[in-house]
């Protein structure tokens, strides 16, 4: 019996809703990185884009566990000598949720072409309002870090 690979072409892409509120971000990262690549699908194949579109709402109602809130932080640099940038986690809840959500999502993601074109298919929202009612999502419950 030969393995199946799949094509491209051959790639059904569904779109999906997910309501983080409540939901630890590490839980809710890994349960979105999963269905962004496709791994839960029978067709699954590596070095295929096989994933779908993840809608996330609510991110400014997502929860970090422990003391993460007060001393994680989020670093990046800017390009340019002592660019060094951070922030703690309480700050950008408070000003830019969605941009944490991003954030942990990417980087359960592969660092790779292929991974940059999953991460495009995210759509992260601050509120429970999308603007993708067209495209008939389906609603999915995130338990335990487990679609």
């Amino acid at each position: 019996m030969k393995t199946y690979m799949a094509k491209p072409s051959e790639v059904e892409r569904k779109w999906y809703v997910i309501d983080a509120a409540g939901l630890p971000l590490g839980r809710l990262a890994t349960a979105v990185a999963d269905l962004l690549t496709g791994k839960k699908k029978t067709i699954y194949t590596p070095h295929v884009d096989t994933g779908d579109f993840v809608i996330v709402l609510n991110s400014d109602k997502v929860v970090l566990t422990g003391k993460k809130i007060e001393k994680k932080k989020f670093i990046w640099h800017t390009g340019y000598i002592g660019g060094l940038k951070e922030v703690k986690y309480d700050r950008l809840m408070a000003e830019n949720s969605p941009k944490a959500v991003e954030q942990a999502v990417k980087g359960m993601l592969p660092k790779t072409s292929l991974g940059r074109k999953q991460f495009t298919r995210l759509h992260v929202y601050k509120g429970a309002e999308h603007e993708h009612a067209a495209q008939k999502p389906e609603q999915i419950v995130v338990k335990g870090g487990r679609v």
